[in-house]
């Protein structure tokens, strides 16, 4: 049909432009969670958690320990769900599609933005339910927008990490909402209008995105979504996958759900997300009292680096797409004999996961100091980090797995990351109570649970070697 063509490569740019707008202004809100903190503390969120003290000088002076545990808290149960819920937020994807996980992930969004609007300081306890659901709905826009990269073929890897880092960036809205709030605009408005914003993701999600799914590989013509009030949704055969890449022999065959579940790659992959998503939130949860315990409580001070912090974030759209890129840049390369597309992919991951571990340990290095200057590096480090950390973790399960599976297996392993990101809430209480305050020692032992993350990659080198030694074998016989 003449040109169906360029329609469609218009549809595939406006869905892959308008997908990245949602991720980089909605979907990771939660981690801006620094930035709202300051504007809750100045609204006097939990303020009757703060108690007089008398020092040991006979000053009176204001604990507010009480406070930050509350704020840590909420962040604590947020992050929690906001990975847990991947799980049920996978499954809900793979089994009713697009159409149906949006709608959900709306909904929940949009109930999590009203219930922060119509919270007050009398009722703080609206914040753990409100931003427990921004963060499952901004995980529904982020699942479902990942299969965009489908429609880009050699750019697929590319495009996956490119939204995840604009998850990344969508931390500094809360920044957005402070600045608002300092120049006079109320906490209520600002959350008013990203309700609003709700009519945006309805309308995308009915006429720029499938009712099912986007296949990979993508069949000639394909095309989706509503044109001119009727679906265009293009009725496809199952369209054959590429072979999945089997980690525990060299024999090529689709693999069970509960194959992949059971594999040596899923469980460290396991292990490299898990202790590096508890170093990055128990850094967001305790970045506040940090601060303040660094700049000496100079509140204008501790203004300057959250809005660096929240400055740095924007950045992570910018850091993500070099991590997809050396992944991407295999393809369209020749290839070692023998060796198949996936497996060049995989070789190229090792090297991301490496990458990724490396300035975790860095990033972990420098929260460790208690410096402030050296906090702006600091920044700037876990930016990347963050943006490398969940581009690679989708990347890698979308190469080495059946892509059928790829919604289950991103829930399963977010979610039980999630479970062992628990561990931050007995960390801030350590800090907050023996530690007097003073993350020091915490921080050290967190540093070195971050070399557990070294294993993986490592894991996946020795795996792809040992490839390349048996079509060694092969060739010579």
């Amino acid at each position: 049909m003449p040109g169906l063509g360029s329609s469609l490569s218009l549809r595939h740019c406006l869905t892959f432009a308008t997908g990245l707008v949602e991720c980089l202004c909605f979907a990771g809100a939660v981690f801006g969670w620094a930035s709202l903190v300051f504007t809750l503390k100045t609204e006097g969120y939990f303020s009757s958690r703060c108690v007089n003290t008398t020092e040991v000088n006979a000053t009176d002076v204001l604990d507010c320990s009480g406070q930050d545990e509350q704020f840590s808290f909420v962040f604590t149960i947020a992050s929690f769900m906001n990975n847990f819920l991947t799980l049920p937020s996978g499954f809900l994807f793979d089994w009713f599609g697009t159409t149906v996980a949006r709608l959900v992930g709306i909904f929940l969004y949009t109930l999590g933005t009203l219930m922060m609007a119509f919270s007050t300081a009398a009722l703080s306890n609206l914040l753990f339910p409100a931003l427990s659901l921004l963060a499952t709905g901004g995980i529904l826009f982020l699942i479902t927008n990942m299969q965009v990269g489908n429609l880009f073929g050699s750019h697929r890897s590319t495009i996956i990490t490119l939204y995840n880092g604009a998850v990344d960036t969508s931390s500094a809205l809360f920044l957005c909402i402070k600045l608002l709030h300092e120049s006079g605009i109320s906490f209520r408005s600002s959350f008013l209008f990203l309700s609003a914003c709700s009519v945006i993701h309805l309308l995308r999600t009915f006429f720029l995105l499938p009712k099912d799914h986007i296949p990979y590989l993508l069949p000639k013509d394909y095309t989706y979504g509503i044109t001119c009030g009727r679906s265009e949704t293009l009725s496809i055969k199952q369209t054959p996958e590429k072979t999945p890449l089997n980690v525990d022999s060299p024999v090529k065959q689709e693999k069970s759900f509960r194959e992949c579940v059971m594999s040596r790659f899923l469980v460290l992959h396991f292990l490299w997300l898990s202790v590096m998503h508890l170093r990055h939130y128990f850094f967001i949860g305790t970045l506040n009292p940090m601060l303040q315990r660094l700049a000496a409580g100079d509140s204008s001070l501790v203004s300057q680096y959250t809005n660096a912090f929240a400055i740095t974030q924007l950045c992570g759209v910018l850091c993500a797409p070099w991590n997809g890129l050396i992944v991407d840049r295999h393809k369209g390369k020749a290839r070692a004999a023998g060796e198949s597309e996936q497996e060049a992919d995989l070789r190229a991951l090792a090297l991301s996961l490496f990458l990724t571990a490396l300035q975790c340990l860095v990033f972990s290095l420098c929260a460790s100091i208690p410096y402030l200057p050296l906090q702006y590096f600091t920044f700037i480090v876990q930016v990347f980090n963050r943006s490398f950390l969940y581009g690679g973790n989708a990347a890698f399960i979308s190469v080495a797995f059946p892509s059928c599976h790829f919604g289950k297996l991103s829930g399963l392993v977010m979610a039980l990351s999630a479970v062992f990101s628990l561990l931050q809430y007995p960390c801030f209480a350590l800090v907050n109570g023996p530690l007097d305050g003073n993350p020091l020692y915490v921080n050290i032992g967190l540093t070195l649970l971050s070399l557990l993350a070294f294993i993986h990659p490592l894991s996946v080198f020795l795996h792809c070697r040992n490839l390349a030694s048996q079509r060694a074998i092969v060739a010579s016989s």
